[in-house]
């Protein structure tokens, strides 16, 4: 029984929301209210710390989320375990990722995967979402990882984790004395842009047209292929681009970047495992249950 509630905690602290716990935990933000209340009586002590509608974790709340944290690590590593001793894995798999996923995501994971199945040959390559789905449909690679909103019916998608895609710029920037710019504003600012097929650029241009604003509104300063060279040219100028929470972290730590808030524009996304319809084969299917076992959503 403590399990679940442990599980309604960790989700919660990870969603740093109630309401984005219960619709991922599929149940009722009261009974979600109910089990963080019975575990906090039963360590009689509070874990969240609420601000308005913000929720943060106590000091007690840090220190359950780290056992969490190593609880559901076992877990994982026991459902990931037990599948693979079963699991024919000697072989090879070639895995196709987005530009994003493959150079701040797929790296540590790929490597953790490694250290557990050394046996296995991967073969990575990495491109644009589009092309990745095309390299997967022409049977080039086996498992994509990918970003965007693109559906094709030939390709079966399964969520991997989630990601929010920010507006930055440098850290001598104007716009960081702001709190924040409305969608006005935003029009007039040079922006720096992925290219055609970007996975980033396609889930961008979803999220502003529900603000009421098009590609074409929008100040083009220059297009760049590479997230890197988008970086570099942001701490040198007064241009802004949107890019995802995981490119940044570094530079946001460092003081390189800063995050500009954008009045009504909330960009949040979920990767997602790629692969064709029908049956995946006994490589394919422990790569992906290791993914899998990384999903933020447990």
């Amino acid at each position: 029984m403590f399990d679940f509630r442990l599980k309604v905690f960790y989700t919660v602290a990870k969603r740093r929301s109630f309401t984005k716990a219960a619709n991922d935990l599929m149940i009722s933000q009261p009974a979600v209210t109910k089990h963080i209340q019975e575990i906090e009586s039963h360590y009689q002590t509070k874990l969240f710390a609420r601000d308005g509608m913000k929720i943060s974790l106590t000091e007690a709340g840090e220190l359950l989320n780290s056992y969490a944290e190593e609880i559901f690590s076992v877990y994982r590593n026991l459902d990931f375990d037990m599948h693979a001793l079963k699991a024919k894995v000697n072989g090879s798999l070639k895995v196709g990722a987005s530009t994003t996923i493959s150079q701040y995501v797929l790296p540590p994971l790929l490597a953790a995967f490694k250290n557990k199945v050394s046996s296995l040959y991967l073969d990575v390559v990495s491109e644009n979402t589009t092309v990745i789905e095309n390299l997967l449909l022409t049977k080039k690679i086996d498992i994509g990882l990918i970003e965007g909103n693109s559906k094709n019916p030939l390709i079966k998608y399964t969520n991997f984790i989630e990601d929010e895609i920010v507006l930055v710029c440098g850290s001598n920037n104007p716009l960081i004395n702001k709190d924040s710019i409305t969608p006005s504003e935003l029009k007039e600012l040079p922006l720096l842009f992925r290219e055609t097929g970007s996975g980033t650029l396609d889930v961008v241009e979803t999220n502003l047209k529900e603000i009421g604003i098009a590609l074409n509104d929008l100040n083009h300063e220059m297009c760049l292929s590479s997230t890197e060279s988008i970086k570099m040219y942001l701490m040198h100028s007064n241009s802004v681009a949107f890019l995802s929470i995981h490119a940044v972290l570094k530079e946001l730590k460092n003081n390189e970047l800063r995050i500009v808030e954008v009045e009504g524009l909330d960009i949040r996304r979920t990767f997602s495992i790629v692969g064709r319809q029908g049956q995946e084969s006994a490589l394919e299917e422990i790569f992906i249950r290791f993914l899998k076992s990384h999903n933020l959503k447990l």
